[in-house]
């Protein structure tokens, strides 16, 4: 197993800065996520670490070795592909010996590879079969196999889910889950899927525009994100954001009026008379009559527009000053149609605020 460390690292196409000053150490063992929107950086930065792409500047290391000039098959590394990269005219038993065979090794040693991840990944009945005749799910799991039976010191996932159903990727996040927990190798995991790296990542990376905007757990990163961006990319459905004006401990805009904690009140000491985004995540605004929410002060006024019944709770999509478009999640027994005037009131404890220009988490600053 090994650790994976970059170091100050850059990747230019022509004029353009793909990823921009990345350092990152990856622990043994540890199941890394990166995410971000499309065109942020997270899979160039994990083609670098593969070798398929050359790093511009910097450094990266597995184990004690950098890697910069060592080809993509000796840096005992395996990749699993978002589109699964399946020879179609192998079989299953096949295309998972495929780069055993290329290093010459043993056939009983093939074999025993083979047959090991096939009985973890539960496919030892599909080895005669090719590609074609597999699902989706099937599909991912050998690709998965011919990944296992390099036995790396690193695994690298680029989306390997994106192309399944919405049942099957739950099905498939889970086994990967647990197939890190057995295996025990250090893993590298891209998605743009927020939810995928949360219920994955032992930490997470968050991208934007080529820059690591956060780097943390993902508990940390839902309670304490750094920034707008990290607030609003992490969560679902995402964080409200209105603009208010401070006054004293209060933030107040036309349709809402909330007091702020002691901390954050400490933090907006700076800010008087000042406008700031206000940031409250669905979960955490209640609607009048059908909440436990203390802080009945803390009062946002707005239209609904949008009633979303999902079963076990009601999302409400509602327009504050006219402008401001928030989501809250309430009682799915609540009696509420588009176009009623609404009351919700915001849990003081759970509010951001972030600075209009730089976009800074003043909570946590």
């Amino acid at each position: 197993m090994a650790e994976v460390v970059l170091e100050h690292v850059y990747k230019r196409f022509g004029s353009v800065t793909a990823v921009q000053d990345f350092n990152l150490q990856i622990d043994d063992e540890e199941f890394m996520v990166f995410v971000g929107p499309s065109g942020c950086g997270k899979t160039t930065t994990l083609r670098m670490i593969a070798g398929l792409e050359e790093i511009t500047e910097g450094t990266c290391a597995i184990g004690d070795r950098v890697v910069n000039d060592v080809p993509p098959k000796d840096r005992d590394i395996a990749m699993v592909f978002q589109n699964y990269a399946l020879y179609p005219h192998m079989n299953v038993h096949q295309n998972m010996s495929f780069g055993l065979r290329l290093r010459k090794t043993p056939k009983d040693e093939i074999e025993r590879r083979v047959r090991e991840a096939a009985q973890i990944l539960q496919i030892e009945h599909l080895l005669d079969r090719r590609p074609r005749e597999l699902s989706g799910g099937q599909r991912q799991r050998v690709a998965l196999g011919r990944a296992i039976v390099r036995e790396p010191k690193v695994f690298l996932m680029d989306e390997p889910l994106s192309n399944l159903d919405a049942k099957l990727r739950v099905e498939m996040r889970a086994s990967i889950s647990k197939l890190h927990r057995r295996l025990g190798v250090t893993t590298i995991y891209v998605t743009h899927d927020q939810v995928e790296a949360m219920t994955m990542g032992t930490r997470i990376v968050v991208m934007k525009d080529g820059l690591i905007q956060q780097v943390d757990s993902p508990i940390n990163l839902y309670d304490k994100p750094k920034n707008r961006f990290v607030a609003g990319f992490i969560g679902s459905p995402a964080m409200n954001f209105m603009v208010g004006t401070v006054e004293g401990d209060r933030i107040k805009s036309g349709q809402f009026d909330v007091k702020t904690d002691e901390l954050l009140s400490q933090k907006l000491q700076g800010y008087n008379g000042k406008k700031v985004y206000l940031g409250i995540r669905p979960e955490n605004i209640g609607l009048e009559g059908y909440t436990t929410i203390p802080e009945r002060d803390n009062v946002i006024q707005a239209n609904v527009d949008v009633v979303e019944p999902l079963g076990a709770e009601t999302h409400l999509i509602a327009s504050v000053d006219g402008e401001a478009s928030i989501v809250a999640r309430v009682d799915p027994h609540a009696e509420v149609r588009a176009g009623d005037k609404v009351k919700l009131f915001a849990d003081v404890k759970f509010l951001h605020a972030f600075d209009l220009d730089t976009e800074v988490n003043l909570r946590f600053s």
